[in-house]
């Protein structure tokens, strides 16, 4: 019975885990380009009271042994990069990847983080930054004096200036790839830092290398479905259920064994 008390607590821990990631990714269904996680579990280690092909007394071998489990463990968190949806905004700075890739975005301190999230704006400098202020790499500047400007499929950024009617590149927007993209880590504000067991970015223009094209006036919203998360959540909730039952069951059962007179 104790061990029926641990191993249902273990689980009643998981599907805790479980609901956590389901409340936050419904939480950020509206979050431009966040992409959902779901937990992973693995079976814990096993009380093996009697080994496979151990010899019995008449000299044979039993051919199964005999174990009990010790519960579930939460391993990790795997994060689906699907796409999203793509919603037109009109705006020429809206920009989606039509396909895997990241735009990179550059921190005050250097560091260089990664996002899908393309809603970006021009500060007083009229460079290209995102909704915290932080400018992507590497940097574009608008020059000052421009009727418009746009930004092709390819990444280039060009304006055309006042009383001219052909375009001037002034930039080109590089998106980068990971071989191992769920090894990337959250780091808040739509944003990815590199891991270890994400490899290193490759770098290239949009198009090329495998990664997608730039939409220009679209926004990439969450691949959260409410309707999928509804449904984890009843099945987290029904799995919880189960394992508190579990834990009355072993509690009914030491109460009994510790009324026998």
């Amino acid at each position: 019975m104790f061990r029926a008390l641990s191993s249902a607590a273990t689980g009643m821990q998981a599907q805790e885990k479980r609901v956590g990631s389901i409340a936050n990714n419904i939480a950020n269904v509206n979050t431009a380009g966040y992409r959902k996680s779901r937990v992973e579990f693995q079976d814990m280690l096993y009380d093996k009271l009697s080994p496979a092909g151990a010899v019995t007394g008449e000299g044979t071998q039993k051919p199964t042994g005999f174990e009990i489990g010790q519960g579930v463990k939460a391993v990790g968190t795997l994060r689906d990069f699907s796409l999203g949806e793509f919603r037109p905004t009109g705006r020429v700075l809206d920009l989606a990847i039509e396909g895997s890739g990241f735009f990179q975005i550059q921190r005050p301190d250097g560091e260089i983080l990664y996002t899908r999230d393309g809603s970006f704006k021009l500060d007083a400098q009229k460079r290209v930054v995102n909704s915290d202020g932080f400018p992507i790499e590497p940097a574009v500047t608008l020059p000052d004096g421009f009727d418009q400007f746009m930004v092709s499929k390819d990444g280039r950024v060009s304006v055309v200036n006042k009383g001219q009617t052909e375009p001037t590149e002034v930039g080109q927007i590089q998106i980068v790839s990971f071989s191992n993209p769920s090894g990337l880590e959250a780091m808040g504000g739509n944003l990815f830092q590199k891991s270890p067991a994400s490899g290193e970015p490759t770098i290239g223009p949009p198009g090329s290398q495998g990664v997608g094209f730039l939409l220009s006036g679209f926004t990439e919203t969450s691949n959260v479905q409410m309707v999928e998360e509804m449904v984890e959540m009843i099945s987290a909730q029904r799995a919880y259920e189960s394992n508190s039952r579990v834990v009355k069951a072993a509690d009914d059962m030491l109460r009994t064994a510790t009324q026998i007179k």
